[in-house]
């Protein structure tokens, strides 16, 4: 049994993790947050401890670290966006490996620093990537390997998530903090798109705001328009009143199905972390350049070809 750390335990997908620590058969030994609302705690590991100043929490793990029966093996990280950095370096100073939440850090620089840091105290960080461990991406995954077509595939990437005026006075809605819609909601869509479809070989940004973002991606074996929105108004009218996201990856007008299957994928990350077999910092890599490059790319006009089918509603 290994002992675990949380740190971000009020967080959105902090409960995903608190299950894969559950159901991979270790402890939940502390958890972190500066808020409050952790009631999830009780149906989960009602014996964790709990600290809302990191101080205590620091030095409440360093005492645990006297035992090698109380010591923790892992920190767990799903604090916001901009604080993954400090928190994951904190955590491997501690003494600890460490998984941390998409996006890992918002630079390839951050990388360098966290591989420093690595080698500095012998521990290894872990990100979660979890879309590489969906039976559906596999599938399309050992697909192209397979096939080895002479044309690239034309794939069409959409992903609308809803979101109610909260979300911008979050810290999500604050690109310092979350640093933009690329990076919080497209990331592991592209890690996907990079893992299946190979290396990048042409970004370019068509549009972007607060609210939403378009694009395209050429890769070794795909040309990619991405269109991301948490913009209730860019549903489909299919959708529009049924549901609040939208979901699609069409690749050669074939529509690849993965909403299900979603809600176990931390858990297999983890018993693959567990195994040996984790993602690690040069895993995350290309995922983290390529929204790196997004965010500071000029939105230029499409060329021929290039243009997600929803960007005409926007330029």
């Amino acid at each position: 049994m290994k002992n675990f750390a949380l740190i971000g335990a009020s967080g959105y997908i902090a409960p995903r993790h608190m299950k894969a620590v559950k159901e991979t058969g270790n402890q939940l030994s502390v958890c972190y947050d500066i808020n409050d609302s952790v009631g999830i705690i009780d149906s989960i590991s009602p014996q964790s401890e709990f600290f809302t100043e990191f101080e205590r929490f620091n030095e409440h793990v360093w005492q645990l670290k006297r035992s090698p029966e109380t010591a923790l093996d892992y920190v767990s990280i799903c604090s916001p966006n901009y604080l993954h950095h400090a928190h994951i370096a904190a955590g491997l100073r501690l003494g600890c490996d460490v998984i941390c939440e998409k996006p890992l850090v918002p630079t390839s620089a951050l990388l360098n620093e966290l591989a420093l840091v690595e080698k500095e105290t012998g521990k290894k960080v872990y990100n979660i990537l979890q879309l590489r461990h969906h039976q559906a991406i596999i599938d399309l995954k050992q697909k192209v390997a397979s096939e080895k077509k002479a044309d690239k595939y034309e794939v069409e990437l959409t992903y609308i998530t809803s979101r109610g005026k909260w979300y911008m006075e979050s810290w999500k809605g604050d690109p310092r903090k979350s640093f933009g819609i690329a990076t919080n909601i497209g990331v592991h869509f592209f890690d996907m798109l990079h893992f299946v479809f190979g290396k990048l070989q042409k970004n370019v940004l068509h549009y972007a705001n607060d609210h939403k973002a378009a694009g395209y991606l050429e890769y070794e074996n795909a040309r990619v328009p991405w269109f991301l929105s948490i913009d209730i108004n860019d549903l489909p009218d299919s959708v529009k009143g049924k549901q609040p996201t939208y979901r699609s990856i069409a690749v050669d007008g074939e529509e690849i199905e993965f909403s299900a299957g979603f809600t176990d994928l931390h858990t297999i990350s983890y018993e693959e972390i567990l195994k040996g077999n984790g993602y690690g910092l040069e895993d995350a890599r290309h995922c983290v350049e390529t929204v790196e490059y997004i965010r500071t790319a000029p939105a230029v006009a499409a060329e021929p070809g290039e243009a997600h089918p929803f960007l005409r509603h926007l330029v």
